[in-house]
């Protein structure tokens, strides 16, 4: 009877020490299919790219022979790659500002108590849904020089694409007015969690709106900003669409950002292996840049 209680008493022992191993390694089998997609889509390219990116390569894109850091030796001495990079920094600076100032704007005038606030909210969002390869063809007919409205509107005759100054303007427009709307939706969003208590004890305090913003509501809002302004400067590295289908990087590569440099390299010039050194320093560039603003995070972000 003894031996029986024994038998029974390892059994529940070994099922019980069964069902912790199950229960530590469970959660575990429900990212396995997040971890494959993870494998297989982001991080086998990612290391796929740095390979390449010691070789030189065929047209196919296969490797042919190793180059070391040749390409990336190479890179530095190309103007057509400095100047993409100077490019780019401009056109991140030339957007990110603009287009955060008109997506607050919009979002502290829809917080307020408007009539109609809903159907202004909606308008100001709507560009959210438009692709950038779509909004480029709708801004090319507005930038066209002889039945553009933009022209028109101006009384001015315009070479918006033909321009090297005027092109990376009218690109820069284009994401500039992409990205507010998103812009507009975060900080929408961020100023609906601002306690109203808050703002409700500086009115009773006599400070004015302008009092409010700048000791209340922005210092709330700052996360919300912080977010958005990587979120903006890290779309603004990886521009492409509205690049490719209105100056193709042109005209004198005025408008040649580091992606479109990267497309042009590898399928136009069949030079994978360049074109895979230019995408590492690419994700190098923009990871110091992160890194610094979260460096710094901590003297200007406030969090509630």
């Amino acid at each position: 009877m003894e031996k029986a209680s024994k038998q029974v008493s390892l059994v529940q022992d070994k099922a019980a020490e069964n069902k912790k191993i199950i229960d530590v390694l469970e959660p575990y089998l429900y990212i396995i299919p997040c971890i494959i997609i993870f494998l297989g889509f982001t991080y086998f390219p990612f290391f796929k790219t740095i390979y390449l990116s010691l070789f030189n390569t065929n047209a196919q894109g296969e490797p042919s022979s190793f180059a070391g850091l040749s390409n990336y030796v190479d890179l530095f001495k190309d103007p057509s790659f400095i100047n993409s990079v100077v490019v780019t920094f401009k056109y991140v600076v030339v957007t990110t500002i603009p287009a955060i100032l008109i997506g607050l704007v919009l979002a502290l005038l829809c917080n307020n108590r408007l009539k109609f606030k809903g159907i202004f909210s909606t308008m100001y969002a709507l560009p959210m849904a438009v692709s950038s390869a779509s909004a480029a063809i709708i801004w090319m007919l507005l930038f066209n020089p002889s039945i553009g409205l933009v022209n028109f509107i101006l009384k001015k005759n315009i070479g918006w694409l033909t321009s090297p100054f005027w092109g990376f303007i009218a690109v820069s427009i284009v994401g500039i007015w992409l990205n507010a709307c998103i812009n507009f939706i975060f900080i929408i969003s961020g100023l609906q969690n601002i306690p109203k208590e808050l703002v409700e004890s500086a009115s009773i305090d006599g400070a004015n709106y302008f009092q409010k913003l700048k000791n209340v509501i922005l210092p709330c809002l700052s996360p919300t900003l912080f977010f958005v302004l990587i979120i903006n400067i890290i779309n603004g590295f990886q521009t492409f669409g509205q690049i490719n289908i209105m100056t193709l990087g042109g005209p004198a590569e005025a408008t040649n950002v580091i992606v479109y440099s990267i497309y042009r390299n590898a399928f136009f010039n069949s030079r994978f292996g360049a074109a895979s050194a230019e995408s590492i320093i690419l994700f190098l560039l923009m990871f110091f840049i992160t890194l610094l603003q979260f460096r710094y995070e901590d003297k200007k972000v406030f969090y509630k």
